[in-house]
């Protein structure tokens, strides 16, 4: 038995798990570079030697941090990520993924855009889960015939989500309350589904634009004979 008033083991797990939340509160709220070990220690109530045995460096533990955004995301975004196999997009709710994306970047601003530009700085964005997911799904949806031939994966996927996450930027989230949060994410939600399915050009009065696409798509065509041959 232990002695009346001698202090409890701490549950390594939960332990690690306090830490790294103590981490995603520091980053909202001061960003990357202010963020240290033992700053982060003194916010999860632990003592840096502590917060060192799970996390040697600041580099650790602000990946691991990273990681945990990137895993949260994947959860609000597609579901448990554990459970989850390869979507069957055509069964994925369109409305219901680009509205709970909305939501997740509204209420996690700051973390979403430290995210996003550790993303760009790494030399390969598919090890992240979210990213795998969010840009394979877009690539399998491009080849069914419910997506317009033509999609550029890449380049939608970098638009879309970098639209997400800068939206609450530029609107002042932040600044508002929370019904006027709501009206934005309905905003931008609505206005990424219009784009999807109507663009944002009159084919008939931009033929300059056409004769670009038409161009764009003639040359793309070429290239993959090329490859083909």
């Amino acid at each position: 038995m232990t002695r009346q008033g001698k202090r409890r083991a701490r549950d390594p797990i939960a332990t690690r798990a306090d830490i790294l939340d103590a981490a995603l509160t520091l980053l909202a709220k001061d960003g990357l570079e202010a963020v240290s070990l033992s700053g982060v220690a003194t916010q999860a109530g632990v003592n840096r030697g502590t917060a060192y045995q799970h996390f040697e460096t600041r580099e650790s533990l602000l990946a691991a941090a990273l990681q945990l955004v990137s895993e949260r995301m994947f959860e609000a975004v597609f579901g448990d990520s554990n459970i989850l196999a390869e979507r069957d997009v055509r069964k994925v709710d369109m409305v219901e993924t680009t509205e709970n994306l909305a939501i997740f970047a509204m209420e996690n601003t700051e973390l979403c855009r430290i995210w996003l530009l550790q993303l760009l700085a790494m030399p390969d964005p598919s090890r992240d889960p979210f990213w795998r997911e969010y840009s394979g799904s877009i690539a399998r949806f491009a080849e069914t015939d419910l997506a317009k031939p033509g999609i550029d994966v890449d380049v939608w996927s970098l638009i879309s989500l970098a639209g997400q996450f800068l939206w609450p930027v530029w609107s002042r989230s932040q600044a508002r309350s929370e019904e006027e949060k709501e009206q934005l994410v309905q905003r931008f939600t609505n206005e990424m589904l219009r784009l999807s399915v109507h663009g944002a050009v009159d084919p008939e009065k931009n033929p300059s634009v056409m004769a670009r696409l038409a161009w764009s798509k003639g040359r793309g065509d070429r290239e993959k004979r090329k490859a083909t041959n």
